[in-house]
């Protein structure tokens, strides 16, 4: 008889993530994350990018693996990975170049990837040479719930994060489902819609209150999150902020070998908020 599989009661990860996390806390600290997109400007960026990061004081960074149809992101990041594409940006590559550089990075580096190329990967295969290259957490945004566990228990045994997207419209029962199955901390989208730049500071106080009734993992707001007074406003409430589409443009604008510093000038900008 064919039996729907139960979720993990406790998935445990004890990774860089979380004692990134915890040093936060213990410090009443909060984290500035940032996102990048691997291979645009150009794959050459991508490390001196993240060392630019880690300099100005952003303690994770999530990087985007190119996808021909990215979820939910707006027209800056699904052009920043149209272009990766057309460079030949491919995932071994993105691999390759942060093994060649992990051992020059503190900073937690999360994998933002769609399950279309984690199943081509081979599923728990492909979560397994993410940590291998020295990713510490993932997050697959188009996951179903259903096929979710055998990733979320392959990311534990490899101690990385594996963080689930948590939606304003997301009813308090899925929220209990969506948490079960993270560690290291939980995805908070800020708005509705599209990633992408926005004028207002998103109102989340609500969000994380419904959310941290159901876990005491780390909140990260991300989507829509672009200026040093929308990461102080999301800051007041949640643990994290995300920053995308706005760095991802200020990556691809002007002289390409200049785009690590333009990536440390503008965290610097985003941390003065905090």
């Amino acid at each position: 008889m064919n039996r729907r599989r139960k979720p993990t009661a406790s998935i445990v990860s004890m990774g860089r993530i979380d004692r990134i996390f915890a040093d936060l806390r213990s410090s009443n600290r909060k984290a500035l994350m940032p996102f990048v997109v691997a291979g645009d400007p150009s794959l050459e960026t991508l490390v001196p990018t993240l060392k630019s990061l880690q300099s100005a004081g952003a303690s994770v960074v999530e990087i985007g693996i190119p996808f021909s149809d990215p979820i939910a992101d707006g027209p800056v990041i699904s052009q920043a990975m149209h272009r990766a594409l057309v460079r030949g940006v491919t995932p071994k590559t993105i691999l390759q170049a942060i093994k060649s550089a992990r051992s020059e990075l503190t900073i937690g580096l999360v994998a933002m990837v769609s399950e279309s190329l984690v199943h081509r990967g081979g599923g728990p295969a492909f979560i397994e040479q993410l940590s291998d290259a020295g990713f510490d957490g993932i997050i697959i945004p188009d996951v179903d719930l259903e096929v979710v566990s055998p990733l979320a228990e392959a990311a534990s045994k490899r101690a990385m994060s594996f963080t689930m997207l948590v939606a304003p419209t997301s009813s308090s029962e899925r929220i209990a489902r969506l948490v079960r199955f993270s560690t290291g901390f939980v995805y908070l989208l800020a708005r509705e819609g599209l990633t992408g730049e926005r004028h207002d500071a998103p109102d989340v106080k609500a969000l994380v209150a419904r959310v941290r009734a159901h876990t005491q993992l780390p909140l990260a707001v991300g989507f829509g999150i672009s200026t040093a007074a929308q990461v102080k406003a999301v800051l007041q409430y949640a643990d994290a902020a995300i920053v995308g589409s706005s760095l991802v443009r200020r990556l691809a604008e002007g002289d390409a070998t200049l785009a690590a510093v333009r990536a440390g000038e503008f965290a610097t900008s985003l941390l003065t908020a905090k």
